[in-house]
């Protein structure tokens, strides 16, 4: 397995991680950042979800850069971020820090776009993420990363920029799989 790989497979393994600091009954007291309060184990979080998300630009960059870029690579990058970002956002709504529709709605897409993924597999095609896909995920990372912190650095300005990052990760959601769909429908007339 090369470099990569292994950097995304990283990220997976760095989910249950995520999990147990935010949903383990843990009080490590509370703590007060540029007008945001927050439990500390949100902060701690936070951080080890930044740390994940950024995984996913340096497996890339190191994918690109050493020419590794693997049918495996293509499959399990994408992955990771669903899974990572389906976590975190499940996280988000089980603390009451996001709308469980907005949240629905896009972990229906990410769905959506895995099955549709598995059948341009079966057929012996694999579809890396493309520009569209890739600014997607980083909405999503920012939305997220700005609920965990509890609107960190915009709360003192009375700036909602967490909810607002979530309607645009929405929106890049929603077209990303509209676009994705549209650009594969000639897989649905033959699967037929």
């Amino acid at each position: 397995m090369n470099l990569p790989n292994k950097i995304t497979i990283s990220r997976i393994f760095l989910i249950p991680v995520f999990l147990v600091v935010m949903l383990a009954p843990f009080d490590w007291g509370m703590v007060s950042i540029l007008g945001a309060t927050m439990p500390v184990t949100h902060l701690v979080g936070a951080l080890i979800f930044i740390f994940a998300s950024v995984t996913d630009w340096v497996d890339g960059y190191y994918a690109r850069k050493l020419n590794l870029v693997t049918n495996l690579g293509k499959f399990l990058d994408p992955l990771a971020d669903k899974l990572l970002v389906a976590s975190a956002l499940i996280v988000l709504v089980e603390l009451q820090l996001a709308p469980s529709w907005i949240v629905i709605i896009i972990i229906f897409r990410e769905f959506a776009v895995t099955g549709l993924r598995a059948i341009l597999a079966e057929g012996g095609e694999v579809v890396a993420a493309n520009m569209l896909g890739k600014i997607k995920t980083w909405a999503q990372i920012v939305a997220i990363s700005a609920l965990l912190l509890h609107n960190i650095f915009f709360e003192m300005i009375s700036v909602p920029f967490d909810m607002i990052a979530l309607w645009v990760a929405m929106f890049f959601t929603i077209w990303s799989g509209w676009d994705y769909f549209n650009k594969n429908k000639a897989v649905f007339k033959n699967s037929k």
